[in-house]
């Protein structure tokens, strides 16, 4: 990893996919550059750990969603990392004993005619709340609210309805057998990042940028910006002169909270591997859960939006007890004694996240644009937030980026 320069071409602030992308993009193109990290680790919201010998564990994103269009993939065969295909767990492989098959096809199709409702209703081009799709009285739509908490993390009304119909999802999701994390991580090899570097002002009142860092002052002529949208909505990276603009598209963008969970589980093999589990529910208040993911001796747990922050809010260790509960209301109070605790993920917490990924609040769709946009041809914006389809994923932030290198690139008048 590099010390900090007083002097650089192109500083990039923030070495999660975005900010990885961005360097990629810069390499080999005669101009000097650094990545600045405010973490002591490299790939932001996707992180990878073992949370036992024998448990390899996806704290932030873990899914290659729509695979055929995502650049990870590539970069995955590249970098010789196993991708597995099988389908995910989350619709027809759920555990029959917890969610008998009759009423989750009847959930199914009430899920079904919610998505058709609001694709129908962002035709109108008229943004909206997108929980006004919802059926009044459907006995379903707690368990709906649920599911676009793990989508979005949060609940339908907090949700911008033409934002909910631009995120394109082309229906096949892989996985990486090291980790999603691993990969960013691996991906990030050999460039040029300070760590441990956080960026707290942009001062860009002079000829030259000046960075106020943890680590010093940075001069550079072009600034590529990746961190999350709450960081600038709070002001925990300031800009001179002040951008309201890029505050207020990152306060309409804010992060929802997803947070993950892994249980030891000793014995139980007769548990489907890879297979999807949730209860029954009439409120979002309810966790999702993937049975032996890859064969391992764990339940993987996934909460959302409100209830997801206010696990989080009764401190470390909540999430894990949570899950626990839910998993022996399914499976019976005989499991408690076989499941432990591993890891769990608090995003919400993490003071260089603060979220897990952006949503758009309604009436707020137009912002994705309006933060991805440069300013001056010296700063320039991108992150999972910025993209305008791929959003609130790991390939969208590294695709956007990219986009943002070859603006810089552009500027300067190099290709």
């Amino acid at each position: 990893m590099s010390s900090l320069p007083s002097s650089i071409d192109i500083a990039i602030i923030g070495a999660g996919a975005a900010g990885l992308g961005a360097a990629h993009a810069l390499r080999d193109k005669g101009v000097s550059f650094i990545v600045l990290e405010a973490r002591g680790r490299i790939g932001g919201r996707a992180h990878t750990i073992m949370a036992s010998p024998d448990v390899t564990f996806d704290l932030g994103c873990g899914w290659l969603h729509s695979a055929d269009r995502n650049s990870f993939v590539a970069i995955a065969e590249r970098l010789a990392f196993t991708i597995d295909k099988s389908r995910p767990p989350w619709r027809d492989q759920a555990y029959e004993a917890a969610f008998p098959r009759a009423e989750r096809d009847d959930f199914l199709g009430a899920l079904e005619a919610f998505f058709t409702r609001t694709a129908e209703a962002a035709a109108s081009g008229r943004d909206a709340p997108a929980s006004i799709c919802l059926e009044p009285g459907n006995r379903w739509n707690g368990m709906i609210d649920a599911i676009c908490t793990y989508l979005n993390g949060c609940e339908l009304d907090q949700m911008s309805l033409l934002d909910f119909e631009a995120y394109e999802d082309t229906e096949l999701n892989w996985r990486i057998r090291r980790g999603y994390g691993a990969l960013v991580s691996a991906y990030g090899a050999g460039l040029p990042i300070a760590l441990n570097c956080q960026v707290t002002l942009i001062d860009h009142s002079d000829r030259r940028i000046r960075l106020t860092t943890s680590q010093g002052t940075l001069t550079a002529d072009k600034v590529i910006i990746t961190v999350p949208t709450n960081l600038i909505a709070d002001e925990a990276l300031r800009f001179t002169p002040a951008l309201p603009a890029k505050v207020e598209a990152a306060a309409g963008l804010p992060l929802g909270l997803d947070n993950k969970v892994t249980l030891a589980l000793d014995g139980w093999d007769h548990l489907p591997k890879d297979s999807g589990m949730r209860g029954r529910s009439h409120s979002a208040r309810v966790g999702s859960f993937q049975l032996r993911p890859f064969g391992q001796p764990c339940i993987e747990g996934f909460y959302g939006g409100s209830f997801a922050r206010e696990i989080e809010a009764a401190g470390e260790g909540a999430l894990a007890a949570q899950a626990i509960d839910d998993v022996a209301a399914l499976l019976g109070n005989g499991v408690r004694k076989s499941l432990r605790p591993l890891a769990e993920s608090r995003w919400g917490a993490d003071p260089f996240a603060r979220g897990a990924y952006s949503h758009a609040l309604p009436g707020h769709a137009d912002k994705r644009a309006v933060l991805a946009a440069p300013v001056d041809n010296r700063l320039f914006f991108a992150g999972e937030a910025t993209p305008p389809d791929f959003f609130s994923t790991a390939h969208g932030a590294r695709d956007s980026g990219e986009r943002a290198a070859k603006e810089v690139l552009a500027s300067l008048g190099r290709h």
